[in-house]
């Protein structure tokens, strides 16, 4: 009974909402994936040429974390889940931040080599991550202050990161089994899904009033009266001459 309920709600979602719409979103149904066999809670290692993500080393299936989810790849979909061993729900889209890991992670994990250069990378306890992580995420610790114990690393420009982001994920569509998605621009640094600096209102400088200069009454009666003189002559000079020197409209 629970199987066809849950069937029927699936059914729905597809036939009355637009796949677009669905994009990028999770469907709160759980799921029961295999299960990942742990002896006590998991380390995790932070993912060198990444905005925050960490992977569960010394397991044979992917297992990440970013931006507060646990991730993890199955048949070619995806779920994710806030806890690293159960209430995995479905996920209608490729994570972006998988197109930021390096294809060849796991080797360079195994030979403590990234891309040439020694990686003497940190298994973190699951305690003190859980505790540190939103910290870590906020300042991009491992990046900046860490370069992921990566000795003498240098950061690859934007531009290439980019380039390698899209590459990544055209190699991934090609994949037998793997849901298509349309291939989308690299995300700027900016748009990632961080806090908002909370900016402090500014205040407005209150203008002084400038001291109104005392007027001039012998110079505003000149200008009265050579402003009636002029108006007189304007009147004259529309009007028409009568027989006795005068003018009239």
């Amino acid at each position: 009974m629970k199987k066809l309920l849950l069937g029927t709600i699936l059914l729905w979602l597809v036939m009355f909402i637009p796949i677009p719409a669905m994009a990028g979103v999770t469907i709160g149904v759980g799921i029961s994936l295999p299960p990942i066999v742990f002896h006590g809670s998991p380390y995790v290692v932070a993912m060198p040429e990444t905005y925050d993500v960490y992977f569960v080393p010394d397991i044979d299936v992917d297992l990440f974390f970013w931006n507060g989810w646990w991730w993890r790849p199955w048949e070619g979909r995806w779920y994710r889940s806030r806890y690293y061993d159960r209430g995995w729900d479905y996920y209608y889209d490729i994570p972006w931040f998988y197109f930021e890991i390096d294809p060849g992670w796991r080797r360079y994990h195994r030979n403590h080599n990234w891309k040439g250069y020694r990686w003497n990378y940190r298994r973190i306890p699951y305690h003190e991550f859980q505790h540190n992580w939103k910290s870590w995420y906020n300042t991009r610790y491992w990046e900046r202050q860490r370069t992921w114990d990566v000795q003498k690393y240098r950061p690859q420009p934007q531009q290439q990161r980019d380039e390698l982001r899209l590459q990544r994920h055209d190699h991934y569509q090609r994949r037998p089994g793997v849901q298509q998605t349309p291939r989308q621009e690299p995300r700027r640094q900016e748009q990632y899904q961080r806090r908002p600096e909370i900016q402090q209102p500014q205040r407005q400088q209150k203008t002084q009033a400038q001291p109104s200069q005392p007027r001039d009454r012998e110079n505003d009666r000149g200008h009265n009266d050579q402003d009636r003189g002029d108006r007189d002559r304007g009147d004259r000079n529309d009007g028409t001459r009568t027989p006795d020197g005068g003018f009239s409209k």
